[in-house]
């Protein structure tokens, strides 16, 4: 054989193929692929694919265009749907050399009226997963850029109780679906005013717009919004606009602006308003723990890049309270870091409770609780708590790292109590939350704290050190008239330990140190003269009108074990009257019980002269005298007075000391009184 006819035979071999294809094409068009390609999808698959209409194709390296009228694609047999896929008409741009190299990619799908059902098994299967198992996450189809119209889009996933429907359609829905349409051909007859096939992008004419409604994460979902008319699923270099109103739960958001890659997220630069009854249910939505918060709204400006998250400028307002400032977050590390700078004009400190665990109006409600006849036993849910008793949710601690600064010029609080400038620096690393500093303006002076809380253990390891510094009565309590005379300082500190869940709890089981001095100031003799029943006194000044009396020095000095404040010192001494207090108070129960006695310096002619008690709970304070007392001294006037009106004053006469005692005395003697003092007998000026 020649090397010609040999030359001829190899020739003749390769475009005998091509020649076969040409003769097929011309006799059947490219209809004669149907049957090949749905038996090659059903046996890679397992499931059918079906292609009602025409098949087209359009050579053009590297991406020959596909177009097939009627298709459907089957959900395999566990899914809910029968078809994943159907459409009427379908065109896909096909990349050749990902082809060759056995990635099934395309650039471009164009689908016309499809209907669409995403579906993630309970078990982890996928249906858009295209292995027979629908486990293996590389077998799937990569789509960059897709463009629908008029279509219906189903998700559904069983085990994070989300399942959403849509529907979606374009501004043109009769000119996009004619381009499409299987009666058309692509190769030539589209309507004048319709883009060429391998036109598909942004720039299109027809925007989508879209609606959805059912339940993400167990909660209900509605949405709608419009956007560009091709998503860009996985294209980065174009972003796709974007506007949504959505709410999922009691959640509101409003999105505005453009996202780079809608299945990556790659970038976003949108203005984002967010609205809620609480930031804490931002976690099923973020996967990133906020506090408990009363209702907020903000809007704000959100710059997503590569890892980091800034939703930059924002300003709004959590119940009466307002912020402003940023808050970023980098997801690079093992959790997210969320790192936030905000401030406050003025800050309700209502707003703060529910951070801390209390609900909103609950000291109101547990003072409105109905009080029991005094004497009876009161049931401990009838009393009404007024420490803050909602648990903290730790599971979710460990979702999040976090560094939040807070300042807040002016805080408002219920009975005008002097707050202002607060500075508090919150971090939260492995589930161990600090405050430090917690610095915050109190009556004209300071108080300074730090709060350590370890949520890695169950219950929480919790530990407090508070200073107060210069603190002024006057303006601690100003709205008790009395008081406005009063120029004393308050200085103090807590040092306490517990475990708990809830800050009640902790505080039930606290053990530590509390102490308090007031010094340098003056207050109401009137105040003082009542205290000590001096009936004589309170008339005078009934009549020429009240004074002030020096305030030498008060001290309360507590030790607290398991929950129970036991008074090692309690004095309050001024230069009409020195008061010693004991017993305790009780955080557990929320319980008082304490003992305070009034000992005149001063002779008075008129006075009852009786220990005060104070009882009752936090919430219902029960202040006393000893009635008995007062009426055995009263019966005792009556009994001399009968036999001389003279002698009825002897059982009212309060005698005193007659001098100042050294406070750090006093401090050392209410040391020494036993804690059951409210059943010892008292001495003649008691």
């Amino acid at each position: 054989m020649t090397r010609s006819r040999i030359l001829g035979w190899t020739a003749g071999l390769l475009l005998a193929p091509v020649l076969i294809a040409v003769v097929l094409i011309a006799i059947f068009g490219w209809n004669w692929l149907r049957a090949p390609i749905e038996r090659y999808t059903l046996d890679k698959t397992g499931r059918e694919l079906v292609i009602g209409g025409d098949l087209e194709l359009k050579f053009a390296w590297p991406r020959p265009r596909f177009h097939a009228g009627a298709v459907s694609f089957a959900n395999p047999p566990w899914a809910k749907e029968k078809q994943m896929i159907a459409a009427d008409a379908v065109e896909v741009a096909i990349d050749l050399p990902q082809l060759i190299l056995r990635n099934i990619v395309f650039p471009e799908v164009r689908l016309v009226r499809p209907v669409v059902f995403l579906e993630h098994g309970s078990d982890g299967r996928k249906n858009w997963l295209l292995d027979a198992n629908q486990r293996d996450e590389e077998a799937r189809i990569r789509i960059d850029r897709l463009m629908l119209d008029e279509g219906r889009l189903g998700y559904d996933d069983a085990a994070q109780k989300t399942s959403i429907r849509a529907e979606l359609s374009t501004a043109d829905t009769k000119s996009a679906g004619e381009e499409l349409r299987p009666d058309n051909k692509m190769r030539g007859d589209l309507p004048s005013n319709s883009p060429k096939p391998d036109a598909i992008s942004s720039t299109s004419k027809w925007p989508l717009s879209f609606t959805a409604q059912g339940q993400y994460k167990g909660m209900p979902l509605k949405a709608h919004g419009k956007g560009g008319p091709v998503l860009g699923l996985r294209d980065e270099d174009t972003p796709y606009p974007l506007t949504a109103d959505l709410s999922v739960g009691r959640t509101g958001v409003k999105a505005a602006g453009s996202i780079t890659s809608l299945l990556k997220f790659t970038a976003m630069d949108m203005r984002l308003d967010l609205r809620g009854d609480s930031l804490a249910q931002l976690y099923p939505l973020l996967g990133i723990a906020f506090p408990e918060t009363r209702a907020y709204v903000t809007s704000g400006h959100i710059v997503h890049s590569g890892r980091s998250w800034r939703y930059d400028k924002f300003s709004g307002r959590v119940g009466d309270s307002d912020f402003a400032g940023s808050v970023q977050v980098d997801t690079g590390g093992k959790r997210p870091v969320l790192t936030a700078e905000l401030a406050s004009k003025l800050l309700d400190f209502a707003d703060l409770g529910p951070a801390i665990g209390a609900k909103p109006g609950s000291v109101q409600a547990a003072k409105h609780t109905a009080v029991p006849p005094s004497g009876s036993a009161t049931p401990k849910t009838a009393q009404g708590r007024v420490l803050p008793d909602v648990p903290f949710k730790t599971d979710r601690w460990d979702s999040v790292d976090a560094e939040v600064t807070l300042k807040a010029k002016s805080i408002r609080r219920a009975k005008a109590l002097p707050l202002e400038d607060l500075l508090v620096h919150l971090s939260l690393r492995d589930s161990v939350l600090t405050l430090d500093p917690l610095d915050l303006g109190v009556a004209g002076g300071h108080l300074n704290a730090v709060i350590k809380l370890d949520g890695r253990q169950d219950p929480i390891d919790a530990r407090a050190r508070v200073k107060a510094r210069k603190i002024l009565i006057a303006k601690l309590f100003p709205t008790v008239a009395l008081s406005k005379t009063s120029i004393g300082q308050v200085n103090g500190e807590f040092d306490l330990a517990g475990k708990g869940n809830t800050v009640g709890r902790m505080l039930a089981n606290s053990s530590g140190k509390v102490g308090l001095v007031v010094a340098h100031g003056e207050i109401s003799k009137m105040m003082m003269e009542k205290i000590g029943l001096h009936l004589w006194e309170m008339l005078v000044l009934k009549i020429s009108g009240d004074k002030l009396v020096k305030l030498r020095c008060g001290v309360a000095d507590f030790e607290v074990k398991d929950g129970i404040m036991r008074a090692n010192g309690l004095v309050f001494d001024t230069e009409v009257t020195t008061i010693v207090g004991t017993g305790s108070i009780d955080l557990r129960e929320e319980k008082l019980d304490l003992t305070l006695n009034p000992n005149t310096k001063d002779t008075s002619p008129v006075a009852l002269r009786s220990p005060i008690y104070v009882r009752g709970s936090f919430a219902h304070p029960d202040v006393q005298v000893d009635k008995g007392r007062i009426a055995v001294r009263a019966l005792g006037a009556i009994a001399l007075g009968i036999a001389s009106p003279v002698l009825a004053l002897i059982p009212l006469i309060d005698a005193g000391p007659g001098k100042d005692s050294d406070c750090r005395k006093l401090v050392r003697e209410a040391r020494a009184l036993p804690h059951t003092a409210k059943t010892k007998k008292t001495s003649p000026r008691s």
